[in-house]
C-alpha cells in the first residue's frame, strides 16, 4: 500500500496582515503543503517580480530560501520580513507557520517538538524543491531565534540544504533543560521542572482542557526589576512594532507542557558534521549571544568542514534588534547575509 500526503484544507487569511509593509517589488501568495506527520503547513510565498521564468518559457531557475522563527512567532512577523526582503533580492522565499501554530494545522494547538519542527523545515524544502521557479540545487534556510537552532539541526540532517543562516539563535533544548544562562543546569532543577509539568499533564488529561503558559508581559505589567531580556521581548511582541493576533508570544503563549520534549532531546549533537555552509549572526549585546558562540565552537570543533562556517557579531545589537532591525531599523546585516547566500547558493 502506498501512503500519500494530502493537504488538510486550511482557512487562510487573504488580507495583508503582516507587521511590516508590503513590497511592490515582489509577488505574494498564500500556499500550503503537508509534512510527513500529516500536518498541513501554511506559508507565505514571495517571488521577485523581476523573475522572467514561467512554466511555459522555461527560463533559468533561481535560488530559494525557507524562513521560520522566532520560537512562538508567526510568519506575519519577522520571518515574513526576512522572506520578503530575500525575494526583493532575487530569491524565491517561503515563510511558514510551524506545526500546531499560526494558520498551520495540528492538534492539540500550541505544541512544539524537536522532531516535528525539524520536519517542518524539511517539508518546506520538499515544497521548494518541486516549485517550478526554483533550482533544487540552490536552496537555503534561515532560522530566527529558537528556529535558528532548528535550522542547524535541519542542516545536519538534510543534504538538500546548501546554506544555513541562524539569526539571534536559541538552542531550545538547552534553554528548556538548563534554564536561561544555564542557571538551572542540575539534575535537581530538571527533576523539579519535570515533576511540575507532568503533574499538569495528569490534571489536564482528567479535564480534557489544556492551559497556556503565558506569552510576553504587557508593558504596563512589567515589574520594575524585570530583566532586560524580558523588556526586550515585550518591546517587540506586545507593541505595535511586532504584535500579531496569532502569535503565541504576543498573546497567551505555548501550551503549558508544549516544550517538554525539548528537555531531553538535544538538537545540536551532529552540528559538527554539517558539510554545507553555515552563518551564525548574533547581536553584540544580546542576552542570548552565548548560544551562537557555543554553537559555532561546536560546529568547528572537529576541524572538519570549517572553511564555510562563520560567526558574525552585529555591533551594538540586542536580541530583538535582529527580528526587524530594531527601533532604528538598521541592525539586520543584510549585506552580510546576501553575500553569504550569493557565495553558497
Amino acid at each position: 500500500m502506498t501512503n500519500t500526503a494530502k493537504n488538510i484544507p486550511l482557512k487562510l487569511s487573504r488580507v495583508w496582515d503582516k507587521t511590516f509593509p508590503k513590497s511592490d517589488r515582489v509577488r505574494h501568495s498564500k500556499v500550503s503543503f503537508p509534512n510527513r506527520y500529516g500536518i498541513t503547513l501554511a506559508a507565505d510565498l514571495y517571488i521577485p517580480k523581476k523573475s522572467v521564468f514561467t512554466e511555459k518559457n522555461h527560463g533559468e531557475k533561481i535560488p530559494a530560501v525557507v524562513v521560520s522563527g522566532p520560537f512562538g512567532a508567526v510568519k506575519e512577523q519577522c520571518s515574513g520580513l526576512y522572506a520578503q526582503h530575500m525575494a526583493e533580492e532575487g530569491y524565491v522565499s517561503l515563510a511558514f507557520d510551524p506545526s500546531f501554530t499560526g494558520e498551520s494545522s495540528g492538534t492539540p494547538r500550541y505544541m512544539a517538538s524537536p522532531d516535528i519542527n525539524t520536519e517542518d523545515f524539511q517539508a518546506a524544502v520538499d515544497f521548494l524543491s518541486n516549485y517550478y521557479l526554483v533550482d533544487p540545487e540552490r536552496i537555503g534556510i534561515i532560522g530566527i531565534c529558537g528556529w535558528g537552532g532548528l535550522a542547524i539541526n535541519t542542516a545536519a540532517l538534510d543534504t538538500r540544504v546548501k546554506a544555513t543562516v541562524a539569526v539571534t539563535m536559541y538552542d531550545m533544548t538547552r534553554v528548556n533543560a538548563n534554564g536561561y544562562f544555564d542557571g538551572e543546569n542540575s539534575e535537581e532543577a530538571r527533576h523539579a521542572k519535570k515533576e511540575a509539568l507532568n503533574k499538569v499533564r495528569t490534571e489536564e488529561f482528567a479535564t480534557g482542557l489544556y492551559s497556556r503558559a503565558g506569552g510576553c508581559i504587557a508593558p504596563e505589567s512589567l515589574p520594575s526589576d524585570a530583566p532586560f531580556f524580558v523588556r526586550d521581548y515585550t518591546d517587540y511582541y506586545k507593541t505595535d512594532r511586532g504584535y500579531h493576533r496569532r502569535s503565541l508570544n504576543s498573546n497567551e503563549g505555548w501550551n503549558t507542557i508544549g516544550c517538554i520534549s525539548f528537555m531531553n532531546q538535544p538538537i545540536m549533537k551532529y552540528s559538527g558534521e554539517i558539510r554545507s555552509a553555515v552563518l551564525l549572526v548574533h547581536g553584540e549585546k544580546a542576552h542570548s549571544r552565548y548560544f551562537s558562540e557555543d554553537a559555532y565552537r561546536d560546529i568547528v570543533a572537529s576541524g572538519r568542514f570549517t572553511e564555510n562556517k562563520e560567526l558574525y557579531i552585529v555591533p551594538g545589537a540586542v536580541h530583538t534588534d535582529l527580528y526587524d532591525g530594531g527601533r532604528g531599523g538598521n541592525f539586520i546585516p543584510w549585506n552580510k547575509i546576501l553575500d553569504f547566500f550569493g557565495k553558497n547558493l
